[in-house]
């Protein structure tokens, strides 16, 4: 007799690409592409800083320039990895910077600081897991598109930031937590900050290309019914992620209110374009099915590099705009390319 077809386990094959042909025929000169695409992201750097040291030598090569411009990209850096894993799932996250802003006031009001540093990053962590719960929620359960579900926390989160404060700076008392912001705490001359990007990203690299966690965001984002047929939870897995997200808005928190020593509503204003952007460029696929963390890091630092030059000459920011606008353009089109190229 001919027995029945058993149903998909956990431990089937997941699939990693939209459509690949047996034996991964495309993936390999995708893989070539990435590697170039990196290059060409550090040869980019390599002029932006090459640009800075020209037009101004003495303020953009200083020591404190440099770590400045660390600094900044680290925190956008953080929120930047998660916004990968989501993008890479297929998703879309526009509320990370309402997130960074509701956490670092709501971690800074005077209640809070009450318990001292322990309270202010754990205020701030919880926030943002809180907000990323309700993205995850709303979107695996309760089948709201990625897009709407996190304008509506955009928008909740800003208000809410808002009445929180009272539209006023909530400014931070507690020396422990101010004390990682000042040069006595940098470590062989690196800020703390920058230390906390490093770590994020190295387990945001693990995470993506070393575990089952990671195979599975890239097979929920290239084709999420073959991922469930092949036994993932397609439901859990996006709530994981939309966590994640919200977890690494939190630990940006923290950071901005070490770097500001105060709570603002006004707190991570745009950084969800500028985190899409940086991942976009680095080489995440907007559509999903494949993500990319060193191009991720890349793109920050080309964009957080772009805005310290653009300050340092005293340009407006209008154009700083539209030169950003100019790469993420850029940055999809060579995407389609190479999509395209790899298709045929």
């Amino acid at each position: 007799m001919t027995q029945p077809a058993s149903p998909a386990r956990q431990d089937a094959p997941i699939p990693t690409a939209k459509s690949a042909p047996a034996g991964g025929g495309w993936r390999r000169p995708l893989g070539l592409r990435a590697d170039v695409r990196n290059l060409s992201l550090i040869g980019v750097l390599a002029v932006l800083i090459a640009v800075g040291g020209i037009t101004k030598p003495d303020e953009f090569l200083a020591t404190s320039n440099l770590q400045l411009v660390l600094t900044q990209a680290s925190i956008i850096g953080v929120v930047t990895v998660g916004m990968t894993f989501v993008i890479t799932s297929g998703g879309i996250d526009l509320s990370v910077g309402a997130i960074v802003a509701l956490a670092s006031v709501w971690a800074t009001t005077v209640a809070t600081q009450e318990y001292g540093f322990t309270g202010i990053l754990f205020t701030a962590v919880i926030v943002g897991l809180g907000c990323g719960l309700v993205n995850g929620l709303l979107i695996a359960y309760g089948g709201m598109v990625p897009f709407i579900a996190t304008l509506a926390m955009l928008a909740s989160a800003r208000g809410l930031a808002l009445q929180i404060t009272d539209g006023k700076t909530q400014m931070v008392t507690v020396n422990s937590v101010l004390d990682l912001g000042i040069k006595d705490a940098y470590i062989l001359g690196i800020p703390p900050l920058v230390l906390v990007f490093a770590a994020v990203t190295v387990v945001g690299w693990l995470l993506l290309n070393r575990t089952t966690f990671g195979r599975r965001t890239v097979a929920v984002g290239g084709n999420a019914e073959a991922a469930r047929l092949a036994g993932i939870d397609v439901r859990r897995q996006r709530l994981y992620l939309y966590l994640l997200s919200g977890l690494c808005c939190g630990i940006a928190a923290f950071m901005l209110i070490v770097l500001a020593g105060s709570g603002q509503n006004t707190n991570g204003n745009l950084y969800e374009l500028d985190a899409i952007a940086a991942a976009i460029i680095g080489g995440t696929l907007l559509s999903g099915g494949r993500g990319t963390i060193v191009g991720s890091v890349l793109g920050v630092l080309v964009f957080t590099t772009i805005t310290n030059i653009f300050a340092l000459n005293n340009l407006e920011s209008a154009v700083q705009q539209i030169a950003k606008g100019a790469i993420i353009v850029a940055a999809v089109l060579v995407q389609h390319r190479t999509l395209r190229g790899a298709e045929h």
